[in-house]
């Protein structure tokens, strides 16, 4: 008689548990390649990513890597080689590292034709926004090779009728902060390799004054390698321990305070904020600063271990690699990428950290290259994003159905593999007889359906693998299309695939490589037969 069993997709990537510690809960994956956590249950096919603006100008700055960017104004700010460029629609660009800027402000045309402030050796670059009280704010970039840089921007309508303000920060003679962030109306910046403990400060409402009123700076005993206004506290995260600046705006009270002298940063670029925390990578994975309003203190915990064996590759060879990082909003997802500039855009990867109602629940990227990556609202409070790579394009990211590395369009490769399943009972044994698969499609997709028994042992037989061709496009009102929706078809149909084989587990295996639509496993209902022990 045949037995039924269901399992719903849930929980992420879980690489450390062991093969019958994990069969305890199928719903989570052995392998969540280009999959994303759904907060309300479910794997979706990630996105792709098109060329900001189109062709070859979506590069700044020719062949020149991709050193960081950031979401400002109506457009995007690139940082490439020894440049920095501002554009609207990545169509033109705007360099903007010029020097000798008028005070008052220049015209367009005087500020494009001045001659441009050299970046030597720019590094890659960190990014700060001090709101003021202009239209758009005044953005600051650190990159540890050069004075911080200041470009300031107003008014609307084309950049002809705008007013541009640029030049460097002197901090401290030559000091060139490899970090920064504004906190409390300060500009802080720190972590220059000729200071590495050392954190500035400039004055109240003054980001481009260092030696005015309120200015500072503090020595500590770590090198500095982050920086996070996180509530009413500077976090400074350091190699090899973190602490938190209090009373800032107060020179009578102002005080550094240890948070930990047994966790530090890995990475500046990694720090993000999402849910109210502050997400870091650590050399034991990826942390949160959590604050304790209570007793006003800080907790660190660490909410990736299910991922463990991945973020511990990263921590060996942080040094060969570049990390971005960035937050999706609507999505509630921490996105890290770690690029190895040697390697092609095809094989750099990333992970994905979902906030869900049962905490961070992961997944991995392959196939985005992303040397800097911008996440943020514009003026009109829409959330943007971009990633940059090594060959100096820019592009849309989490966008459209493939990936296009150079605008040549190129297949998404998604695989999802469920625990071994052995149904309560590893000792008998099973012959499936059908399997359906809950699925939402977004448009015409052809995944794939392995079924793999007794942890793929050789010497049991492996059935081919099965193409799932039957899944009609949902029919919603006001989305399905006449001659390519199905009518009465379901917004999450059951494909139903017969099956073959025999064994005492098994474990199911979606996957797709194409440029089609992307498509959400909710779960999964087996049809199975024991059939004795051995």
């Amino acid at each position: 008689m045949s037995q039924p069993f269901a399992l719903a997709c849930r929980g992420g990537l879980n690489v450390n548990l062991n093969q019958l510690e994990i069969m305890r809960q199928p719903g989570l994956a052995t392998e969540l390649l280009n999959f994303e956590v759904d907060p309300d249950g479910g794997y979706r096919r990630i996105n792709g990513f098109t060329l900001f603006g189109g062709g070859s100008s979506a590069r700044p700055n020719s062949s020149n890597k991709v050193l960081g960017m950031s979401v400002y104004a109506d457009g995007l700010v690139v940082c490439s080689g020894t440049g920095i460029f501002f554009s609207q629609d990545g169509t033109s660009w705007l360099q903007i590292n010029k020097g000798s800027v008028s005070g008052s402000g220049d015209n367009f045309s005087t500020f494009s034709g001045r001659s441009n402030d050299a970046r030597t050796s720019q590094g890659q670059c960190s990014f700060a926004l001090f709101e003021g009280t202009s239209d758009y704010g005044e953005i600051l970039i650190c990159d540890g090779a050069n004075k911080p840089f200041f470009f300031k921007m107003t008014g609307t309508g084309a950049l002809a009728d705008r007013t541009f303000f640029a030049g460097e920060i002197t901090v401290d003679s030559t000091t060139a902060p490899t970090v920064g962030v504004i906190h409390e109306n300060h500009f802080v910046v720190g972590g220059a390799p000729t200071a590495k403990n050392k954190i500035f400060f400039s004055s109240s409402l003054d980001p481009d004054s260092f030696s005015g009123s309120g200015a500072g700076s503090i020595q500590l005993t770590d090198a500095i390698v982050g920086l996070a206004s996180f509530r009413s506290d500077l976090i400074i995260f350091c190699q090899n321990s973190i602490f938190k600046l209090v009373n800032i705006s107060d020179s009578n009270n102002i005080a550094i305070v240890p948070v930990t002298k047994n966790v530090g940063c890995l990475d500046g670029n990694s720090i993000q904020e999402i849910g109210g925390d502050l997400l870091f990578l650590s050399p034991d994975g990826i942390r949160t600063v959590a604050g304790t309003a209570r007793i006003g203190d800080v907790e660190l915990s660490s909410v990736s271990r299910q991922i463990q064996k991945i973020t511990s590759v990263i921590a060996n060879s942080i040094d060969s690699f570049i990390i971005s990082s960035g937050v999706l909003r609507s999505k509630s997802q921490y996105r890290l990428f770690y690029t190895n500039t040697s390697q092609s855009s095809a094989l750099s990867k990333g992970i994905i950290g979902t906030l869900t109602p049962n905490g961070f629940e992961w997944s991995e990227t392959k196939g985005i290259q992303a040397n800097g990556f911008a996440s943020g609202l514009d003026k009109d409070g829409v959330e943007q994003l971009y990633h940059g790579d090594n060959a100096g394009f820019v592009y849309n990211h989490d966008t459209g159905n493939v990936f296009n590395p150079a605008g040549s369009a190129s297949n998404v490769e998604a695989i999802y593999y469920t625990p071994d399943l052995d149904f309560g009972d590893i000792g008998t044994r099973k012959t499936i007889k059908y399997v359906k698969v809950s699925i939402s499609p977004e448009g015409t997709i052809q995944p794939e359906l392995d079924v793999k028994y007794d942890f793929e042992s050789a010497d049991t037989p492996q059935p081919a693998t099965y193409t799932l061709t039957t899944i009609p496009l949902p029919s919603t009102f006001g989305n399905a299309v006449f001659g390519t929706a199905e009518f009465g078809a379901a917004e999450n149909p059951l494909v139903r695939q017969a099956v073959e084989g025999t064994g005492n587990t098994v474990a199911l295996r979606i996957k797709s490589d194409d440029q089609r639509s992307p498509y959400s496993v909710n779960g999964f209902y087996i049809d199975y037969m024991p059939s004795g022990r051995k």
